[in-house]
């Protein structure tokens, strides 16, 4: 039966059983209109005008045609999960983080090996991208006060009050570091209690190297703890990707900067961050299915393609090349670019994975399938255990009755 709104006089119509039913309805009212009323004069499926077989029959239309692509949205158009409020200084912030972190542990190598010029710069790379790593973070965070505030408590549950305090720790053996550098070039040789600083220099090496993996790595784990379904998605692989990356970026920094004859724990930094990097990267993505998508598409796609070039040419020219300094000084360069960009391009990855509804409507559903099916799976492995207990005792009583 089918509605219409009628505004006519008196109408005649007959059922589907033949009765022909005469009224008048009144405006707006709502008339049922069956069979019988068809404007092409047919009856029901299947028959002609007098009701019998042979008429004209109804085309069915393809299943692909009638049903159309799912298409995921949200109440009045708004994101299932909010995007981060985060702007281009959070990625810079992770870059230059890592580069600090990095270019500790390569200082902390050239100091146990006397390498004094690498030293050097690695610990100034290191103040340096510190620096630098906490404009933007202070910068994001709109007033220094608010970065401030972090250090007042210890929250273990919390990444950034971790973060912050391992930023802290670091930042002190780090700056202490690079004072001595400097103490270094400007004090005459013959100062006073000079014979004590190689101490000093072991201590503070030892400090800030301690303090630098969880430097680098905090940062994906500041990512993969929010709702971002990308992000969180990543949890596992994410820090490794961000360790590499660091070693990779600090390596390149020191090849930059240093004669080719002292960087030979820089170069192997860059080519063993660099393989940990692309090797985390994609089993990252093979791992992640779907959520792994925004990492290709867009803006991110782009900023990661480029990254994964630039940092496996940075690694291949380290090792054909790395004791050449003006081809040192490019693989350098590319390293530290292909970095910036793997920041950048999982920032934004992550951005459009939260502002699409698909990537979060479609992994809860799955999840939600396999807890039903694991649910189902141990309900019938009890059902099968309960019977083969029955079975046995249907079989023990037999065999007492038989006894007997």
């Amino acid at each position: 039966m089918e509605a219409r709104m009628t505004t006519g006089n008196s109408q005649a119509s007959t059922t589907a059983y033949g009765e022909a039913v005469t009224f008048t309805p009144r405006v707006g009212q709502v008339q049922l209109r069956g069979p019988a009323d068809d404007p092409v004069g047919e009856g029901p499926a299947g028959t002609g005008r007098d009701g019998r077989r042979g008429g004209r029959r109804r085309k069915r239309q393809r299943d692909d045609v009638m049903v159309p692509q799912a298409q995921f949205s949200s109440y009045y158009g708004r994101p299932i999960v909010k995007p981060a409020p985060w702007s281009w200084e959070i990625p810079a912030y992770l870059y230059l983080g890592g580069l600090a972190a990095g270019s500790a542990l390569v200082a902390s190598g050239a100091e146990m090996t006397g390498r004094r010029e690498l030293q050097r710069n690695a610990r100034l790379i290191a103040l340096g991208a510190l620096g630098g790593s906490t404009a933007a973070l202070v910068s994001d965070l709109g007033k220094p006060s608010r970065f401030l505030n972090m250090m007042r408590t210890v929250k273990l549950t919390s990444p950034m009050s971790v973060g912050s305090w391992i930023l802290a720790g670091f930042g002190t053996f780090t700056g202490i570091a690079a004072f001595s550098e400097v103490m270094h070039e400007v004090l005459p040789p013959d100062v006073p209690g000079r014979q004590l600083w190689p101490i000093g220099d072991r201590l503070t090496s030892i400090g800030a190297a301690m303090f630098a993996p969880p430097l680098a790595a905090y940062t994906a784990v500041l990512l993969a703890d929010t709702a971002t379904p990308t992000w969180h998605a990543a949890y596992r692989e994410l820090p490794f990707v961000f360790v590499g990356s660091a070693l990779a970026s600090a390596g390149g920094a020191a090849m930059i900067t240093t004669h080719p004859d002292q960087t030979a724990p820089a170069r192997t930094a860059a080519v063993v961050g660099s393989v940990l990097e692309l090797s985390a990267h994609q089993i990252m993505e093979r791992r992640m299915g779907m959520l792994a998508e925004p990492l290709h598409e867009g803006r991110p796609g782009k900023l990661l393609t480029a990254a994964k070039a630039l940092t496996v040419a940075g690694a291949a020219l380290t090792v054909v090349a790395g004791r050449r300094r003006p081809l040192a000084a490019l693989a350098g360069v590319a390293l530290n670019v292909g970095s910036a960009l793997t920041r950048f391009g999982v920032f934004y990855g992550g951005i459009a994975s939260a502002k699409d509804p698909k990537y979060t409507v479609i992994p809860q559903r799955q999840r939600l399938a396999e807890k039903q099916a694991a649910l189902a799976h141990e309900q019938h492995k009890q059902q099968e255990q309960l019977g083969a207990h029955d079975d046995a005792r249907f079989q023990y009583g037999r065999g007492g009755a038989a006894g007997r």
